[in-house]
């Protein structure tokens, strides 16, 4: 399948390269010229413009940083100018509001489209074993199902356009806070002069388990590889946390939801981040307890 893929940062990078490996022919686009060579190390053909390497796509898949530019991409240069036969996945995390904006004026272009934001770091866009919560119709979902499976290990349709990104910043808001929670525990057993391994090895096997403990423990040396081991270096950034936690709590304000923790942990992470820390795994909150 002859694939545009247009952002090719930390995570649409591996993306594109994955699905290059399942066999497809992918035509890759991003404003970076080293982001353009790494892409065309990894057998992408490459393009200086949205608009030529959407030209007689089969699909379209974006990862990029915003609703803003995802909805000046698509309506600019890729609506009209891909086939409308194509398909098109903006596998960004934005906002409910934009992607379901987005999605109608495709629709009313003759184009079917899904929203697919991913849980995953850059270790599992690498590796194809993200997890894609897709927003759209069946039809679209089952077009869709094959190329994502390309790039992750889930595919789970959520629901109609923007259900995709309510499921991604209700997962990532749960993440923050538990994170947080983890972080705080791990400080305090410390404190109580708790060996930190004993403790992991406890509460990974009781009522205080979670997947920041035991798949992505914010302690070096303790459970398995993470960011942690690495100097808080590469995984989730902190300053896209915030970003997810702030959507979270746009959405929750026009939902006229109350979510309290959410709400901490967004300050939290705010204060981290301006504190210099943005480009740091999110992990590393921990330092700042």
């Amino acid at each position: 399948m002859k694939i545009a893929f247009i952002g090719l940062g930390n995570m649409g990078g591996g993306m594109a390269a994955n699905l290059v490996k399942a066999g497809h022919e992918v035509h890759a686009f991003d404003l970076s010229a080293e982001a353009l060579a790494r892409a065309a190390e990894n057998g992408c053909a490459t393009y200086t413009s949205v608009r030529d390497a959407v030209q007689g796509a089969e699909a379209v898949v974006s990862m990029l940083p915003n609703g803003k530019i995802v909805e000046s991409v698509y309506t600019a240069d890729v609506i009209g100018q891909a086939p409308t036969s194509a398909l098109l996945l903006d596998c960004s995390t934005i906002d409910v509001a934009t992607a379901r904006s987005v999605a109608d004026a495709a629709a009313a272009a003759g184009y079917a489209m899904v929203d697919a934001p991913v849980s995953g770091g850059i270790a599992a866009a690498n590796g194809g074993t993200l997890t894609f919560m897709v927003g759209g119709d069946d039809d679209a979902f089952a077009r869709a199902e094959p190329i994502l499976s390309a790039m992750g290990k889930a595919v789970i349709h959520a629901g109609a356009s923007g259900a995709g990104q309510a499921a991604k910043i209700c997962n990532n808001m749960i993440l923050g806070a538990t994170m947080i929670a983890t972080c705080e525990a791990f400080a305090l057993a410390e404190k109580l002069g708790l060996d930190l391994q004993t403790f992991y090895d406890i509460s990974s096997k009781a009522s205080g388990q979670s997947w920041s403990m035991t798949s992505y423990c914010p302690v070096p040396g303790v459970g398995p590889q993470s960011p942690a081991d690495n100097g808080y270096q590469g995984g989730f950034a902190a300053a896209l946390m915030l970003k997810d936690l702030k959507l979270a709590m746009e959405a929750a304000e026009a939902a006229g939801a109350n979510v309290p923790m959410g709400a901490r942990a967004e300050e939290l992470y705010e204060a981290f981040a301006a504190a210099g820390n943005g480009g740091m795994d999110f992990s590393g909150i921990i330092k700042s307890l």
